[in-house]
């Protein structure tokens, strides 16, 4: 077993890198290179790329992680089912070891990617809460457009059998499982948010979630962003196109970020969040039932 220390990409394909690449930049990316076949986009931060898109049918075409090292990456590759270590011909480069999951799902575990620059950031001037004035003199003026996407947080996939993969991945990548939700039984566990181990650093709340609910196939993908106003502004950049919002504005319960879900023009489901738990190794393991798991603390989730 390796210990992965974050996702690294999304891959997605589709017949119009045009009206993909437009989405993409309305919903807060920038391009990061483009060939004849295939589009690389970035966010904000250092990683050269988080979502590319190959040309052909639409659909979901897999996801990466990051080994924490070169020697983790040789480990991954005396894995049961990885491929060899094969040199990644894309922006930023790398290496990779390819491996397909129990439901045919493309995981890459990869390491050594050139870091880019990063952008700089739009971010508000701080509140002014009924508690704490943190912002004297200064007028608060937010630009409108497009969320400005900072980084790849997390993917979800639903699965045939959430066991069977829970023990896959965590048996190869070293998840730890944050909360597992159960239906009516707390031992018949159908889904749990896993995370990153990275000792007592602090992390994610969580970066994969297998539902073993509905059918197999891609779930959504969800972009942080910079902050609660960029979540907002992107809204309503969104909502001024021709683009199908699917849920939200809310907060979650489990995770307790505060999102926003859009779908691209072929009805992959992503997602703008911020302000989302960060645990660590030491966080014991939740255990809620479906109720709590769908359920917000304020604002709407659901059709």
């Amino acid at each position: 077993m390796i210990k992965v220390t974050d996702i690294a990409w999304v891959r997605f394909s589709a017949p119009d890198l045009d009206q993909m690449e437009t989405f993409l930049l309305d919903f807060g990316m920038e391009r990061a290179e483009r060939t004849d076949t295939a589009l690389y986009m970035r966010g904000a931060s250092e990683s050269p790329w988080l979502h590319a898109t190959e040309q052909g049918e639409a659909g979901f075409r897999g996801f990466g992680f990051y080994a924490a090292s070169a020697a983790d990456l040789e480990a991954a590759a005396k894995l049961p089912g990885a491929s060899a270590i094969e040199s990644i011909d894309e922006p930023g480069g790398g290496s990779r070891v390819r491996f397909t999951d129990p439901d045919g799902f493309n995981v890459e575990i990869v390491h050594g990617r050139q870091s880019v620059a990063p952008r700089p950031l739009r971010t508000a001037q701080p509140f002014n809460s009924g508690h704490e004035h943190g912002r004297l003199g200064k007028l608060q003026r937010i630009e409108p457009g497009p969320s400005q996407v900072v980084r790849l947080g997390h993917a979800v996939v639903r699965v045939s059998d959430f066991r069977q993969s829970e023990q896959w991945y965590r048996s190869r990548f070293g998840f730890l499982p944050s909360d597992e939700i159960y239906l009516g039984d707390p031992e018949k566990v159908v889904t749990a948010f896993l995370r990153c181990d990275r000792g007592q650093e602090y992390v994610d709340h969580h970066t994969l979630l297998c539902v073993g609910l509905g059918e197999v196939g891609f779930d959504h993908a969800a972009f942080e962003v910079t902050d609660m106003d960029s979540l907002m502004v992107g809204h309503d950049h969104l909502k001024g196109g021709e683009y199908q919002h699917k849920t939200g504005i809310g907060r979650h319960v489990l995770g307790s970020q505060i999102y926003d879900y859009w779908q691209d023009p072929w009805g992959h489901t992503v997602e703008h969040f911020t302000d989302g738990d960060l645990l660590n190794a030491s966080t014991p393991t939740g255990s809620f039932d479906p109720v709590t798991a769908l359920g917000t603390q304020w604002g709407t989730f659901g059709p």
